[in-house]
This record gives C-alpha cells, sequence and structure tokens, in this order.
C-alpha cells in the first residue's frame, strides 16, 4: 500500500487567468517536500504526472502552460512513505469528476478498502489516496457536498491529511485534517485575484502572493466563481502539529503557525546549547543544508566560531537532493558520498558537528568517518530532534522500528546505554539528542499541541495502538 508526505498546492483566478505557470512555481518551491515524481490537474482533464524533479520537466514547460491553460488548478510533488517510485502513483488522482492531491498517510487504508465496494483494484496495488478518494465520492454520492462527506471519513479514516480537490464545475478545494500533523497555508495574489492554498508559504512567496494564514485543522475551503467559502468540518480540542516539520522537514523560509522556520531553528539551536554546554570545542559546523539555522544559533550562544566544515557537492547527480526522503538505501548512501569535508577548516580541532535528526544513522556515521579522515581532533555530534524509536503513521519516512538508530530489542536499556550504542556505532566523541521539551519550548508552541509519537510512542492522537512491522513487510520494493 502507497502512503505518501508530499506538497501540494491548490489555485484558483477570480480573474480567469491561467494560474498554471503560478502552479509549477509554486511546486517548485515546495520540491524539498517531494523529489520522486510531480503532477497537475485541471477540470475535465485527466491529470499530468511525471516522475523525477519539476524542474526535470523545464523544456516542456511552455507546452504544458499552453496545453494544461487553466484558471483552475491542483498540483503535487511525491515523497513516498511507502510504495514504488513509479508515474503509476504519482498525483493527482483522478475519481469520477473529482481530482485529488494529497499530503499526509492514512494508517487504516486497509479498513478503509473494505468500505469502498466495487472497485477493480486490490490493496497490494492501491494508494492510501486513491482510497480515500474512492470513499470520498461515494460518500458525496450519498451526502451531496464535500463538507458533509470529509465530516464522515474523518471518523473513520486514522492518520493524518491535507487534500487539495479539483472538481469539473471549476471549484478548488482544500482540507487540513482535524489534529493539523501537516501543515497548510492560505494565501492570496492581489494582481491576478488569485487564491492559493498550498503546503508551506515559501510556494506563496515564490509566486508573489501574500500569506493570509494557516488553514484551521479540520477546516475546508472552496475556491469558485464566488470567491473564497469556508467551513469546519470537525473541531477537535486537542491538535499535533509535527515537530519534525520544525527541525528538517519544512523550507526555512515558510511561516508556519504563526512561526518562522529559519528563527525556529536557530532558537533550537540556541536551546540545544544550553542543554550541551560544550566548552572545549573549537568550531561548530552544520551538517548541510537543513541543520545550519540550529548550528549558527548554538555557536552563537556558546559563543564559539560557526563555519561551514561540511559541504555539498551540488554538481553531483544526486548532490542537490535530500538523503533523508530518497526511498532506498542506495540513493542515501550515494547523496552523502557527496558532502565533502573541508580539510583546511576543520584540521586538529574539536568540532561540533549539528544535526537535524539521526535517523537510520547511515548519514552520521558517512560525516563522521569523513572528519576524522580530514584530521578532527575529536567530534561532538549533538541531534535538534529527540530520539526517533517508533515508527511514524502521521507521513514520515522511518515506518520501521528495525531501521532505527536507538531501536533496542531489550527492554531493560536506558535511554543512556541506548543512546551510548549509537555513539560507539557511528564513531562519535560525543552524542547529546534534544528532548521533546527543549524543542517545543524554542518553536514556541505548546508541547501538548506537538506531535512527538515517533520519540514516544504514545500513538493516543492517532487513536491507533499500531502492530510494529519490518520494512520488509511494509515497502513494496
Amino acid at each position: 500500500m502507497v502512503r505518501e508526505n508530499c506538497g501540494v498546492v491548490g489555485i484558483y483566478s477570480l480573474d480567469g487567468s491561467n494560474v498554471i505557470p503560478m502552479l509549477i512555481d509554486a511546486l517548485r518551491a515546495l520540491q524539498h517536500r517531494g523529489q520522486e515524481a510531480w503532477g497537475l490537474a485541471i477540470p475535465r482533464n485527466e491529470p499530468l504526472k511525471r516522475l523525477g524533479l519539476v524542474s526535470s520537466a523545464a523544456p516542456e514547460f511552455k507546452k504544458i502552460v499552453e496545453k494544461y491553460a487553466s484558471p483552475a488548478a491542483i498540483g503535487h510533488v511525491r515523497y513516498s512513505t511507502l510504495g514504488r517510485s513509479n508515474l503509476e502513483n504519482a498525483q493527482p488522482l483522478k475519481v469520477k469528476d473529482l481530482c485529488i492531491a494529497h499530503n499526509g498517510t492514512i494508517s487504516n487504508v486497509e479498513e478503509l478498502t473494505n468500505l469502498v465496494g466495487g472497485c477493480t483494484f486490490t490493496p497490494e496495488k492501491a494508494s492510501d489516496t486513491l482510497v480515500a478518494a474512492q470513499r470520498l465520492v461515494s460518500l458525496m454520492s450519498e451526502n451531496g457536498k464535500l463538507g458533509k462527506a470529509l465530516s464522515i471519513l474523518k471518523t473513520e479514516m486514522v492518520g493524518s491529511c491535507c487534500f487539495t480537490f479539483l472538481s469539473d464545475d471549476d471549484s478548488v478545494f482544500a482540507a487540513r485534517d482535524p489534529r493539523g500533523f501537516r501543515p497548510l497555508v492560505l494565501g492570496f495574489k492581489s494582481e491576478s485575484n488569485t487564491h492559493i492554498v498550498a503546503s508551506e508559504s515559501s510556494a506563496l512567496s515564490a509566486i508573489g502572493a501574500e500569506l493570509k494564514r494557516d488553514v484551521k485543522p479540520g477546516e475546508l475551503l472552496k475556491f469558485s466563481k464566488d470567491g473564497l467559502e469556508t467551513e469546519m468540518f470537525s473541531e477537535e480540542k486537542t491538535h499535533a502539529h509535527c515537530s519534525f516539520e520544525f527541525t528538517y522537514f519544512a523550507h526555512p523560509a515558510s511561516v508556519m503557525e504563526g512561526t518562522n522556520i529559519y528563527i525556529a531553528r536557530k532558537r533550537i539551536g540556541q536551546y540545544l546549547a544550553k542543554k550541551f554546554p560544550i566548552k572545549d570545542a573549537d568550531l561548530v559546523i552544520p551538517v548541510p543544508d537543513s541543520a545550519r539555522p540550529a548550528a549558527l544559533g548554538y555557536a552563537q550562544e556558546l559563543g564559539v566560531p560557526f563555519d561551514e566544515g561540511l559541504l555539498k557537492d551540488r554538481y553531483s547527480k544526486k548532490g542537490p537532493l535530500r538523503s533523508f526522503i530518497e526511498p532506498h538505501q542506495s540513493d542515501r548512501i550515494e547523496i552523502n558520498r557527496w558532502i565533502i569535508p573541508i580539510t583546511e577548516v576543520i584540521n586538529g580541532k574539536h568540532v561540533v558537528v549539528v544535526d537535524d535528526s539521526l535517523v537510520r544513522g547511515t548519514s552520521s556515521k558517512a560525516i563522521i568517518k569523513a572528519l576524522r579522515r580530514s584530521g578532527a581532533k575529536k567530534i561532538s555530534l549533538v541531534i535538534t530532534y529527540p530520539p526517533i524509536r517508533y515508527p511514524c503513521y502521521a507521513g514520515i519516512d522511518f515506518p520501521s522500528q528495525d531501521e532505527l538508530a536507538t531501536f533496542a530489542n531489550d527492554d531493560s536499556l536506558s535511554d543512556e546505554k541506548i543512546i551510548e550504542g549509537v555513539r560507539q556505532r557511528i564513531g562519535a566523541d560525543f552524542l547529546g539528542y534534544n528532548d521533546a521539551a527543549n524543542l517545543a519550548a524554542a518553536v514556541g508552541i505548546p508541547e501538548e499541541s506537538m506531535c512527538f509519537t515517533c520519540s514516544t510512542g504514545d500513538y493516543q492522537t492517532l487513536g491507533i495502538k499500531p502492530s510494529f512491522k519490518t520494512r520488509e513487510e511494509m515497502k513494496v520494493k
């Protein structure tokens, strides 16, 4: 079963302007959320889908803009948490007269499949997005309106979701899950009288649109010739904003839940320096690229020089890509192989390396080994995110315990012993992880309003008690 954490966009021009150029630019600005495939949809047409980066299709842009000219459109960039990286699994998808793009993961998709009668697909070949779309179309046929259908679906569905929809009557819709796991923002571009909804405000900035606000958890938006309409299909008192968005996933220029991501990451680094004040450090360096603001904040708080001791080779085939969201281990290794140390900066020094997270340990081990070869006297590694010990069922790709660096098949081991085991395996002289309270305080959101399930193992916000499976059991190769 294919599951996604991706980026979505929906655009509607009240002036009737062709929104496809804006849609393409918005998707390019969300490329950090998915680099496997992308697509767009306009009313009364089959969706356009392409493998790879949006920019790879640059020679086709003029033709696409002309062929798919429309005042209403939705788009998607794909990062799969489960499933093959093929064109069949790319989005948007179309079911009858409804196109749909999805950011998130539906954990009980097999149960939902049983509610969709008369389908020709099987769970092994379907996606959670397709199942949700089929169920929504069925509910809409029974209840008439999308809002009512979503209010029913949310009681049947377990997981996270931000949806954009497109109907053949030229209306664009967007919905955010009631807990607010995944981000979604609303914007407006006055020059073309255009409403935009997107996963992040970086997409709005890319097209010169103004950020109006976050879409509320449980809110449904509709863009049409009548303008913007909004309704609440669910009102949950408890929210669970993904904490991993703030340390890694989101673009540093984005504003999320009222907080600028760059400033939040820099503040996380400052808080981390208070937690781990490594006084004998000579230098603080980031693991490129998402850890850079935190490393700067750490260095400034501690009064230690900051420098670029590691650089990505952006001229290699995979150098510009993000290793974490690559679906295969071999590709993650290939990306990390092109993170190159600068010997003249680090030779003979005690280096504090700041990284956004330590999931599998693949990157950390390779980077520390490279720093040793380049003459680092001592290497301390501090991580902005707490230890990841449990699978995520809300849209981030660490679905099995056995692949996690902190996984220990021994309940008697203390946290200290587990972390010490990780330190030894990756080869660092010191390893320090952030904690949930410290991270939440730095971000400025109450800890109880953020999701730390992957660290705590508390799945109450999702309403499930998962049965953990291995990567081989969950990932379709």
